[in-house]
């Protein structure tokens, strides 16, 4: 069996991992398997077999720009598409293609399931890692508290968050999308959660099967993971509160960390973040109750930094099902986790916390307890 699957990045970041991952295991089952790739020239050394490029990096950049002056995200990138569709007729023929994130800027959706509707025996799988296929406009709206795309979006209260636009598409790209997404006989959607499963079925997606499928870590790379991490930066005789995720801003929870900072006790604690930029890193240089660092592509590394935590702290405020979350409890680390979307169907531990999002106080009277 010939298998295709299709995200916006190749081996990186969560959703790479997951790719990559499968593609491995319909390997070792005997299957001839690609990843067609949009994103991010860099691809691990272990899943450059499998990768397929979409277009160029001039490619994402002016689909992006186009975004931004119109908001027709997901159409454009035409020239690229073709390309990779006629690659696909000649060279590779799926029996199965698989969808992750189709956004992103580097596909276009339009000419996508054109082509999917046009191939009767295409078995379709989609996993959904957020709500952008559902949406006139946005890949989460649970911060602007926002339903219309569960009847008609129009006048979006987000067109300035990703992907981010001057205009207001949001009707028009409703339609599109519903119109081009539904319709498709042989199509399973697969949620990582229960909560974007609950979603779906309130949206014009409402056809289609759902599976809940959870995702999964490396147990074997994140497990209790002894190392230097505490002698590194001298942090022996502090309380650590963790955080990590490959991209920080707001709806990550980037400022309640700032929150957190400013009233802890800076003598007993140490807040510890992992990925963010060099310019939010000169940022936070004033606080001194908070070490900042990039991301690292050092798995071995990040375990023990999360083993040698006293705390895990995921402030985020739009999650699908988060597995840094997963990755912490693995390696010994209780969970503190704001109570959004699909975060508390990951919290297995007995000493971890789901809370509501955005109570501080909360998290300091934990911190306080910590044994």
């Amino acid at each position: 069996m010939r298998v295709l699957f299709i995200n916006s990045v190749c081996g990186t970041g969560s959703t790479g991992k997951i790719t990559g991952e499968l593609a491995e295991k319909f390997t070792s089952e005997g299957h001839d398997v690609k990843i067609a790739y949009g994103r991010s020239d860099y691809v691990p050394e272990r899943f450059k077999k499998f990768a397929v490029k979409i277009g160029t990096k001039s490619d994402v950049y002016f689909h992006a720009l186009l975004t931004r002056l119109t908001d027709r995200h997901g159409f454009y990138s035409r020239h690229a598409t073709k390309k990779f569709l006629d690659w696909v007729n000649k060279n590779f023929n799926p029996d199965l293609l698989w969808l992750h994130n189709i956004h992103g800027y580097y596909i276009n959706i339009e000419l996508l399931f054109t082509w999917i509707k046009s191939r009767e025996n295409l078995k379709v799988l989609w996993t959904l890692h957020d709500c952008w296929s559902f949406t006139g406009h946005c890949a989460h709206f649970l911060i602007a508290n926002c339903d219309k795309w569960q009847t008609h979006c129009e006048n979006c209260p987000q067109k300035n968050s990703y992907p981010a636009s001057f205009a207001d598409s949001s009707c028009k790209n409703f339609d599109d999308k519903r119109k081009l997404f539904t319709g498709i006989k042989n199509l399973t959607i697969i949620t990582p959660s229960k909560w974007l499963a609950g979603l779906v079925k309130k949206s014009f997606l409402c056809d289609y099967p759902v599976e809940v499928r959870y995702n999964k870590i490396d147990e074997n790379i994140f497990k209790p993971t002894p190392g230097n991490f505490r002698q590194k930066y001298n942090l022996q005789d502090k309380k650590i509160i963790l955080g990590v995720a490959n991209i920080w801003n707001k709806k990550k929870g980037l400022d309640d960390f700032i929150r957190l900072a400013k009233i802890l006790d800076s003598g007993k604690f140490i807040i510890f973040l992992v990925g963010l930029t060099s310019s939010q890193i000169k940022n936070l240089a004033g606080y001194k109750n908070i070490i900042a660092i990039q991301r690292t592509n050092n798995q071995i590394e990040l375990a023990n930094i999360y083993t040698e935590s006293d705390i895990f702290f995921n402030p985020s405020y739009e999650e699908n099902y988060p597995t840094v979350n997963l990755e912490a409890e693995s390696c010994g680390t209780p969970v503190i986790t704001y109570n959004a979307g699909g975060s508390p169907e990951t919290i297995k531990r007995k000493d971890s916390h789901i809370i509501k999002c955005g109570d501080i106080e909360s998290v300091k009277n934990l911190l306080e307890n910590l044994p």
